[in-house]
Parts: structure tokens; C-alpha cells; sequence
């Protein structure tokens, strides 16, 4: 499958949207720290009162203070496990499972990392691990550098251990249970907005740049992928309908500004 350029996008198809749900490493931000292209996106699309939620991998701890400072509606972190939104300048937080069972889960995870290091003495827990609730990451393009076949043994590690273990653009994920950025998505839209995703799926736009958000691009008829997508094309199951023209940050402001356009047009 070839990628499909985000100007084939249809104006039709653009006009109806009404909601986005987007990926934050690499899709938003480069090394870390938001595209300054991404920050005004976001800015106008609060301004033109369309709903932005993120799904993402990184921990509780890390989205915190982005929860707060961004103009978005939540953080979904920990792939589906935790919410993070502001409300009224107090950062609110709810999870995906109760308090028993994320304290049951926790020995099985340090576990699972600790084998997924003992195996491959090289690798490294990812530098935000401190602010992981309810899994664990592995770092292998931020900060340490694995292999694809390093890569791939992790994850079976992990699964071996009765884990879901994704890939994102910069961590190996590892976690219990059933959740991932699709229930996460679901589940924001359902506790912040009081609406039903599946029922409305054709009204929403999601934006990714990974292998971690194939469900998501097999899910939403209106999926895009950054440019910096081409690294991961070969190895998705599910690519994005369309793909945007610039990387990161400003791939995700092209998507923000097609959308916009779309609707000023109406």
C-alpha cells in the first residue's frame, strides 16, 4: 500500500469533522517538547470549538503538567490506563482500573522488566519509568538505541510474561489488561463529552505516527499519519488513510489547518 497524500483528503469528508484524537511523541512534539506549529494548531482548534484529546504511551507523571498547560480536553496516558484534564486549573485524573487491581499488577510488571533487562543487558527502562502507574517502558530510540531485532525480543519477552507490549516511536509499552488507545478513546469521549465514539466515528479525525496506533488507523475512516510515518510504514498492520506532507508537529498543524480550512468553507 502506497501513502496516500492528506491533499486527497475530500473537502466533504473534512467538513464533517468535529472532533480529533492524536498521538503526543512525534506527532506533536520532537524530542520531547511540542512543534511550536502543533501548540498553535491546538490553539485554533479550541478557538474554533473542536474537542482535542491525546492518547499516548508516556506515564501519568509525564502528562501531568502537559494535561494543565496545553489547550486540549485530556491526556489519556499509559495506552488507555489513565485520564488527565484540567479542570478549573486543578488537575483531575481518573483510571481505567480500580486501585486493587493496578497494586496486584505492579509486582507482575516490575517483573516482567526486570527479565526483559536481565536478557538484554544493553537495554534500558525508559528515563520517564518514574512516572509510570500501571506499566512499564523500555526505551529504544530516546535516549538508548536498540535494534529492530532487540526490539522484537522484548516484546516477546513481555508477552511471554502475559503482557500487551506496543511499539511506539520511542518506547517498547508493556501493560495488563484489555485497554489500549482505542478503549482510551472511547473512554475520554464517554467520561468528558457524554458521547458514544463508535457512533460518531466518521466525525472524528485520528492522528498517529506508529506502529502503537494501528488500531487506531484501522478504526477511524479519517486516520492520518505525520510524514515521519515512512519509518514504520512497512511493519504497520493498519496504515493511516492519508499522510501528512511535514513531520511531527507540523504534520499535525497540515491536519489542523485541512480540517479548519474544511470548515470555514462550510
Amino acid at each position: 500500500m502506497h501513502p496516500t497524500p492528506l491533499a486527497d483528503w475530500p473537502l466533504p469528508d473534512r467538513a464533517r469533522i468535529h472532533g480529533v484524537l492524536t498521538d503526543i511523541d512525534d506527532t506533536l512534539t520532537a524530542d520531547g517538547a511540542i512543534a511550536p506549529e502543533a501548540g498553535a494548531a491546538l490553539r485554533r482548534l479550541r478557538a474554533a470549538g473542536l474537542p482535542v484529546f491525546a492518547v499516548t504511551g508516556r506515564p501519568a507523571g509525564w502528562s501531568a503538567p502537559f494535561a494543565l498547560a496545553w489547550p486540549i480536553d485530556a491526556i489519556v496516558a499509559e495506552n488507555g490506563a489513565v485520564a488527565l484534564w484540567n479542570e478549573g486549573g486543578q488537575l483531575r485524573k481518573a483510571y481505567a482500573q480500580d486501585a486493587p487491581t493496578r497494586a496486584a499488577n505492579f509486582t507482575r510488571l516490575q517483573a516482567a522488566a526486570a527479565r526483559a533487562l536481565r536478557e538484554l543487558p544493553h537495554a534500558r527502562l525508559a528515563t520517564d519509568s518514574a512516572g509510570r502507574e500501571t506499566d512499564i517502558a523500555i526505551d529504544h530510540s530516546e535516549h538508548a538505541h536498540l535494534s529492530d531485532a532487540d526490539i522484537a525480543r522484548v516484546v516477546a519477552i513481555l508477552r511471554d510474561e502475559g503482557l500487551t507490549a506496543t511499539v511506539s516511536s520511542i518506547h517498547i509499552n508493556g501493560w495488563i489488561g484489555a485497554h489500549d488507545k482505542l478503549s482510551g478513546a472511547r473512554w475520554i469521549v464517554r467520561e468528558r463529552l457524554g458521547r458514544d465514539l463508535d457512533a460518531e466515528i466518521h466525525h472524528w479525525v485520528y492522528v498517529g505516527d506508529s506502529t502503537n496506533d494501528a488500531a487506531m488507523f484501522a478504526r477511524f475512516p479519517h486516520s492520518v499519519g505525520v510524514a515521519n510515518i515512512a519509518r514504520f510504514w512497512h511493519q504497520l498492520a493498519h496504515h493511516p488513510r492519508y499522510v501528512a506532507p511535514r513531520e511531527r508537529g507540523q504534520g499535525f498543524a497540515d491536519v489542523a489547518e485541512a480540517v479548519l480550512a474544511a470548515r470555514a468553507d462550510i
